[in-house]
Protein backbone atom coordinates (compact mmCIF):
# COMPACT_ATOMS: atom_id res chain seq x y z
CA UNK A 1 0.00 0.00 0.00
CA UNK A 2 1.56 3.88 -0.98
CA UNK A 3 1.00 6.09 1.96
CA UNK A 4 1.98 9.58 1.32
CA UNK A 5 1.43 10.88 4.59
CA UNK A 6 2.86 9.05 7.48
CA UNK A 7 4.69 9.50 10.45
CA UNK A 8 8.26 9.12 10.49
CA UNK A 9 11.23 11.05 11.39
CA UNK A 10 10.42 14.25 13.20
CA UNK A 11 10.40 16.11 10.13
CA UNK A 12 7.29 18.17 11.09
CA UNK A 13 6.68 22.29 10.59
CA UNK A 14 8.09 22.38 14.28
CA UNK A 15 11.66 20.97 13.99
CA UNK A 16 11.39 23.15 10.49
CA UNK A 17 12.60 26.43 12.48
CA UNK A 18 14.79 24.98 14.78
CA UNK A 19 18.12 24.60 12.50
CA UNK A 20 18.87 25.47 8.63
CA UNK A 21 20.71 23.51 6.92
CA UNK A 22 23.55 26.28 6.18
CA UNK A 23 23.75 25.73 10.55
CA UNK A 24 24.12 22.19 10.18
CA UNK A 25 26.85 22.14 7.92
CA UNK A 26 29.03 25.24 9.54
CA UNK A 27 28.42 23.60 12.88
CA UNK A 28 29.62 19.67 11.33
CA UNK A 29 31.69 20.15 8.38
CA UNK A 30 30.00 17.81 6.20
CA UNK A 31 30.37 18.18 2.56
CA UNK A 32 28.70 17.76 -0.19
CA UNK A 33 29.58 14.36 -2.55
CA UNK A 34 31.69 15.04 -5.86
CA UNK A 35 29.37 13.91 -8.22
CA UNK A 36 25.67 15.76 -8.99
CA UNK A 37 23.01 13.05 -9.03
CA UNK A 38 22.15 14.23 -12.49
CA UNK A 39 25.42 13.01 -13.98
CA UNK A 40 24.83 9.41 -12.35
CA UNK A 41 23.88 6.59 -15.53
CA UNK A 42 20.97 5.90 -13.60
CA UNK A 43 19.22 8.47 -12.81
CA UNK A 44 16.33 9.91 -15.11
CA UNK A 45 14.68 12.36 -12.21
CA UNK A 46 13.12 11.62 -9.08
CA UNK A 47 9.93 9.35 -8.85
CA UNK A 48 9.56 6.74 -6.20
CA UNK A 49 11.50 6.71 -2.99
CA UNK A 50 10.97 3.48 -0.43
CA UNK A 51 11.06 4.53 3.11
CA UNK A 52 11.64 2.69 6.04
CA UNK A 53 8.62 3.39 8.46
CA UNK A 54 10.11 4.13 11.92
CA UNK A 55 7.19 5.64 13.05
CA UNK A 56 8.39 8.66 13.05
CA UNK A 57 6.68 12.13 11.49
CA UNK A 58 7.43 12.38 7.43
CA UNK A 59 4.98 14.93 6.56
CA UNK A 60 6.88 17.65 6.33
CA UNK A 61 9.28 15.56 3.88
CA UNK A 62 6.42 14.83 2.20
CA UNK A 63 5.14 17.98 1.76
CA UNK A 64 8.24 19.47 0.02
CA UNK A 65 8.11 17.08 -2.83
CA UNK A 66 4.65 16.66 -3.73
CA UNK A 67 5.65 15.17 -7.28
CA UNK A 68 7.35 12.18 -5.34
CA UNK A 69 5.78 8.83 -4.15
CA UNK A 70 7.06 7.88 -1.19
CA UNK A 71 6.49 4.41 -0.43
CA UNK A 72 6.66 3.32 3.44
CA UNK A 73 7.39 -0.29 4.35
CA UNK A 74 7.86 -1.89 7.76
CA UNK A 75 10.08 -4.32 7.43
CA UNK A 76 12.59 -5.73 4.24
CA UNK A 77 9.61 -8.13 3.55
CA UNK A 78 7.35 -5.68 3.13
CA UNK A 79 9.77 -3.39 0.81
CA UNK A 80 10.85 -6.38 -1.70
CA UNK A 81 7.17 -5.99 -3.34
CA UNK A 82 8.03 -2.23 -4.26
CA UNK A 83 12.32 -2.62 -5.19
CA UNK A 84 11.61 -3.23 -8.54
CA UNK A 85 9.78 0.41 -9.31
CA UNK A 86 11.69 2.55 -6.74
CA UNK A 87 14.64 5.05 -7.54
CA UNK A 88 15.48 5.55 -3.98
CA UNK A 89 16.21 4.15 -0.62
CA UNK A 90 16.00 5.57 2.80
CA UNK A 91 16.98 3.35 5.81
CA UNK A 92 17.50 0.23 4.11
CA UNK A 93 20.50 -1.23 2.75
CA UNK A 94 19.29 -5.64 2.67
CA UNK A 95 21.47 -6.74 -0.41
CA UNK A 96 18.17 -8.91 -1.41
CA UNK A 97 16.56 -5.76 -1.56
CA UNK A 98 19.48 -3.80 -3.23
CA UNK A 99 19.47 -6.61 -6.01
CA UNK A 100 15.80 -6.55 -6.71
CA UNK A 101 15.92 -2.46 -7.37
CA UNK A 102 16.99 -2.30 -10.86
CA UNK A 103 16.33 1.04 -11.19
CA UNK A 104 17.89 2.41 -7.46
CA UNK A 105 20.06 5.21 -7.80
CA UNK A 106 20.53 6.47 -4.24
CA UNK A 107 20.62 4.95 -0.76
CA UNK A 108 20.25 6.76 2.59
CA UNK A 109 20.78 5.28 5.46
CA UNK A 110 19.41 6.40 9.35
CA UNK A 111 22.95 5.79 10.81
CA UNK A 112 26.54 6.81 10.60
CA UNK A 113 27.88 3.40 10.25
CA UNK A 114 28.60 2.34 6.90
CA UNK A 115 30.17 -1.18 6.80
CA UNK A 116 27.45 -3.23 6.57
CA UNK A 117 26.15 -1.77 4.09
CA UNK A 118 29.39 -1.90 2.00
CA UNK A 119 29.38 -5.29 1.96
CA UNK A 120 26.40 -4.85 -1.03
CA UNK A 121 27.69 -5.36 -4.22
CA UNK A 122 25.78 -2.71 -5.98
CA UNK A 123 27.27 -0.22 -3.45
CA UNK A 124 30.39 -0.98 -3.04
CA UNK A 125 31.32 -1.12 -6.42
CA UNK A 126 29.59 2.83 -6.77
CA UNK A 127 26.93 1.83 -8.95
CA UNK A 128 24.05 2.73 -6.13
CA UNK A 129 25.40 5.96 -4.09
CA UNK A 130 25.09 5.78 -0.51
CA UNK A 131 24.85 8.77 2.25
CA UNK A 132 24.75 8.29 5.72
CA UNK A 133 24.31 10.05 9.31
CA UNK A 134 28.08 10.95 9.65
CA UNK A 135 28.70 13.82 12.20
CA UNK A 136 24.76 14.41 12.90
CA UNK A 137 25.56 12.26 16.63
CA UNK A 138 28.91 13.87 17.32
CA UNK A 139 27.93 15.85 20.25
CA UNK A 140 26.03 13.96 21.50
CA UNK A 141 28.36 10.54 21.43
CA UNK A 142 31.77 13.09 21.94
CA UNK A 143 29.28 13.42 25.38
CA UNK A 144 28.98 10.12 25.72
CA UNK A 145 32.79 9.78 25.77
CA UNK A 146 33.95 12.14 28.28
CA UNK A 147 30.74 11.08 30.84
CA UNK A 148 32.54 7.67 30.70
CA UNK A 149 35.83 9.05 31.15
CA UNK A 150 35.03 11.00 34.41
CA UNK A 151 32.77 8.07 35.88
CA UNK A 152 35.98 5.94 35.62
CA UNK A 153 38.67 8.80 36.68
CA UNK A 154 36.52 9.35 39.50
CA UNK A 155 35.39 5.36 40.21
CA UNK A 156 31.99 6.03 40.65
CA UNK A 157 30.68 3.05 39.09
CA UNK A 158 32.25 1.63 42.41
CA UNK A 159 30.71 4.20 44.23
CA UNK A 160 27.42 2.97 42.78
CA UNK A 161 27.77 -0.45 43.72
CA UNK A 162 28.92 0.15 47.43
CA UNK A 163 25.38 2.32 47.11
CA UNK A 164 23.43 -0.80 47.66
CA UNK A 165 25.39 -1.74 50.95
CA UNK A 166 24.52 1.73 52.72
CA UNK A 167 27.88 1.74 54.24
CA UNK A 168 29.54 4.87 54.68
CA UNK A 169 32.89 3.58 55.54
CA UNK A 170 33.17 1.30 52.30
CA UNK A 171 32.21 4.32 49.94
CA UNK A 172 34.97 5.94 51.49
CA UNK A 173 37.35 2.98 50.53
CA UNK A 174 36.07 3.41 47.05
CA UNK A 175 38.95 6.55 46.95
CA UNK A 176 42.02 4.33 45.80
CA UNK A 177 42.81 5.06 42.35
CA UNK A 178 40.62 8.22 42.22
CA UNK A 179 42.21 10.81 39.45
CA UNK A 180 41.85 14.48 38.53
CA UNK A 181 41.23 14.86 34.50
CA UNK A 182 43.13 18.54 34.08
CA UNK A 183 46.54 18.18 32.85
CA UNK A 184 46.20 14.89 31.88
CA UNK A 185 47.15 13.36 28.26
CA UNK A 186 43.60 12.57 25.77
CA UNK A 187 44.37 10.18 22.62
CA UNK A 188 41.54 10.61 20.38
CA UNK A 189 41.99 7.61 17.93
CA UNK A 190 40.24 9.32 15.11
CA UNK A 191 39.78 12.65 14.20
CA UNK A 192 36.41 12.76 12.25
CA UNK A 193 33.01 13.79 13.71
CA UNK A 194 32.58 12.36 16.99
CA UNK A 195 36.83 12.42 17.99
CA UNK A 196 37.00 15.98 16.80
CA UNK A 197 33.95 17.14 19.52
CA UNK A 198 35.50 14.26 21.78
CA UNK A 199 39.43 16.37 21.23
CA UNK A 200 37.51 19.57 22.18
CA UNK A 201 35.70 18.69 25.08
CA UNK A 202 38.76 17.01 26.38
CA UNK A 203 40.78 20.47 25.86
CA UNK A 204 38.09 22.35 27.40
CA UNK A 205 38.43 20.19 30.70
CA UNK A 206 42.23 20.95 30.42
CA UNK A 207 43.80 17.85 29.12
CA UNK A 208 46.37 17.87 26.89
CA UNK A 209 44.95 16.52 23.59
CA UNK A 210 46.42 14.81 20.90
CA UNK A 211 44.67 12.75 17.87
CA UNK A 212 44.98 10.87 14.61
CA UNK A 213 43.62 11.00 11.34
CA UNK A 214 43.79 8.96 8.34
CA UNK A 215 44.15 11.98 6.23
CA UNK A 216 46.37 14.68 7.14
CA UNK A 217 47.88 16.41 10.31
CA UNK A 218 46.03 18.79 9.82
CA UNK A 219 43.57 19.23 13.04
CA UNK A 220 41.85 21.77 15.19
CA UNK A 221 43.70 24.47 17.76
CA UNK A 222 43.20 22.73 20.44
CA UNK A 223 44.78 19.76 19.35
CA UNK A 224 48.32 19.87 20.49
CA UNK A 225 49.43 17.10 17.89
CA UNK A 226 47.94 15.21 15.08
CA UNK A 227 49.59 12.31 14.03
CA UNK A 228 49.02 9.99 10.82
CA UNK A 229 47.62 6.25 11.53
CA UNK A 230 50.86 4.78 11.93
CA UNK A 231 51.47 6.49 14.75
CA UNK A 232 48.73 5.31 17.29
CA UNK A 233 50.74 3.12 19.11
CA UNK A 234 53.46 5.36 19.76
CA UNK A 235 51.30 7.90 20.62
CA UNK A 236 49.23 5.91 22.91
CA UNK A 237 52.49 5.42 24.91
CA UNK A 238 52.08 8.64 26.78
CA UNK A 239 48.13 8.80 26.95
CA UNK A 240 46.36 8.55 30.15
CA UNK A 241 43.01 8.37 28.43
CA UNK A 242 42.67 7.10 24.64
CA UNK A 243 39.55 7.13 22.78
CA UNK A 244 38.34 4.41 19.89
CA UNK A 245 36.71 6.90 17.25
CA UNK A 246 37.40 4.61 14.33
CA UNK A 247 35.10 3.59 11.88
CA UNK A 248 35.02 -0.12 11.08
CA UNK A 249 37.52 -0.75 7.70
CA UNK A 250 39.90 -3.26 7.07
CA UNK A 251 42.36 -0.96 8.55
CA UNK A 252 40.87 -0.92 11.83
CA UNK A 253 39.77 -4.45 12.29
CA UNK A 254 41.21 -5.68 15.17
CA UNK A 255 43.71 -2.92 15.85
CA UNK A 256 43.13 -3.07 19.26
CA UNK A 257 44.76 -6.06 20.22
CA UNK A 258 47.15 -7.16 22.48
CA UNK A 259 50.42 -5.58 21.27
CA UNK A 260 48.58 -1.93 21.40
CA UNK A 261 47.22 -2.66 24.94
CA UNK A 262 51.14 -3.71 25.91
CA UNK A 263 52.24 -0.59 24.34
CA UNK A 264 49.93 1.89 26.20
CA UNK A 265 50.32 4.04 28.91
CA UNK A 266 50.31 1.61 32.73
CA UNK A 267 46.98 2.41 33.77
CA UNK A 268 45.44 4.28 30.65
CA UNK A 269 41.71 4.52 30.34
CA UNK A 270 40.52 2.88 27.62
CA UNK A 271 37.00 4.37 25.70
CA UNK A 272 35.67 2.97 22.62
CA UNK A 273 32.85 4.92 21.27
CA UNK A 274 33.83 3.55 17.34
CA UNK A 275 33.14 0.52 16.35
CA UNK A 276 33.44 -3.27 18.31
CA UNK A 277 35.46 -4.78 15.90
CA UNK A 278 38.17 -2.94 15.72
CA UNK A 279 38.54 -4.60 19.38
CA UNK A 280 40.09 -7.52 20.18
CA UNK A 281 37.86 -8.05 23.17
CA UNK A 282 39.98 -10.88 25.14
CA UNK A 283 42.62 -8.96 24.94
CA UNK A 284 41.04 -5.63 26.73
CA UNK A 285 39.86 -8.31 28.90
CA UNK A 286 43.33 -9.35 29.57
CA UNK A 287 45.15 -5.90 30.14
CA UNK A 288 41.93 -5.15 32.48
CA UNK A 289 42.58 -7.96 34.23
CA UNK A 290 46.71 -7.52 34.20
CA UNK A 291 45.90 -3.69 35.35
CA UNK A 292 47.61 -2.65 32.28
CA UNK A 293 44.54 -0.48 30.88
CA UNK A 294 42.82 0.46 34.76
CA UNK A 295 39.39 1.05 33.47
CA UNK A 296 37.31 0.76 30.03
CA UNK A 297 33.95 2.41 28.67
CA UNK A 298 32.31 0.79 26.13
CA UNK A 299 29.35 1.70 23.97
CA UNK A 300 30.16 -0.92 21.22
CA UNK A 301 31.51 -4.60 21.98
CA UNK A 302 32.61 -7.32 19.94
CA UNK A 303 30.21 -9.28 19.83
CA UNK A 304 26.78 -7.44 19.73
CA UNK A 305 24.85 -7.87 22.00
CA UNK A 306 28.00 -8.80 24.69
CA UNK A 307 27.22 -12.50 25.62
CA UNK A 308 25.66 -12.45 29.40
CA UNK A 309 28.45 -14.27 30.34
CA UNK A 310 30.85 -12.28 29.55
CA UNK A 311 33.28 -10.99 32.17
CA UNK A 312 33.40 -7.46 31.10
CA UNK A 313 29.76 -7.23 32.68
CA UNK A 314 31.12 -8.02 36.07
CA UNK A 315 34.15 -5.65 36.17
CA UNK A 316 33.59 -2.29 38.62
CA UNK A 317 36.84 -1.18 36.37
CA UNK A 318 34.32 -1.20 33.41
CA UNK A 319 31.25 0.89 32.17
CA UNK A 320 29.17 -0.88 29.28
CA UNK A 321 26.19 1.20 27.49
CA UNK A 322 24.60 -1.30 25.01
CA UNK A 323 25.30 0.90 21.24
CA UNK A 324 23.25 3.70 22.31
CA UNK A 325 25.74 6.69 22.71
CA UNK A 326 24.22 8.65 20.24
CA UNK A 327 20.59 8.90 22.03
CA UNK A 328 18.97 11.68 22.70
CA UNK A 329 19.33 15.10 20.97
CA UNK A 330 20.21 14.07 17.79
CA UNK A 331 17.00 13.75 15.87
CA UNK A 332 16.77 17.01 14.78
CA UNK A 333 19.90 17.14 12.83
CA UNK A 334 18.86 14.07 11.12
CA UNK A 335 15.51 15.22 10.17
CA UNK A 336 17.31 18.48 8.55
CA UNK A 337 20.41 16.42 6.87
CA UNK A 338 17.67 13.87 5.44
CA UNK A 339 15.08 16.96 4.56
CA UNK A 340 17.80 18.47 2.12
CA UNK A 341 18.82 15.39 0.39
CA UNK A 342 16.01 14.40 -0.23
CA UNK A 343 15.06 17.74 -2.30
CA UNK A 344 19.17 17.35 -3.74
CA UNK A 345 18.16 14.42 -4.56
CA UNK A 346 14.74 15.55 -6.49
CA UNK A 347 16.74 18.70 -8.08
CA UNK A 348 19.96 16.43 -9.34
CA UNK A 349 22.18 18.10 -6.66
CA UNK A 350 25.00 16.82 -5.36
CA UNK A 351 24.45 14.75 -1.91
CA UNK A 352 25.68 15.64 1.41
CA UNK A 353 27.48 12.87 3.29
CA UNK A 354 28.42 10.22 0.47
CA UNK A 355 30.21 7.45 1.38
CA UNK A 356 33.14 6.55 -0.16
CA UNK A 357 33.47 3.19 -0.79
CA UNK A 358 37.34 3.29 -1.14
CA UNK A 359 38.12 4.56 2.12
CA UNK A 360 35.10 2.56 3.96
CA UNK A 361 33.15 5.91 5.61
Amino acid sequence: MVILVAMLFGIGEESRAEISIDQLIAQTGIAEGGVAVSELPRWSGAHRILVWDMGMDLSGLIDASPDVEFILAKSVAEAMQYAADVDAMIGFCAADLIDAAEKLVWVQIYWAGAERCLAVDKIADGTVVMSNMQKMSSPVIAEHAIAMMMALSRNLPQFVNIMEQGDWSAARRATAGMTPIAGKKLLVAGLGGIGTEVARLGAALGMRVSGTRNSSRNGPDFVEYVGLSDELNDLAASADVIVNALPATAATLDLFDAEFFAGAKAGAIFINVGRGKTVVTADLIAALESGQISGAGLDVTAPEPLPADSPLWQREDVIITPHVSSSGGANERHAVLLRENVSRYVAGERLLNVVDPQKGY
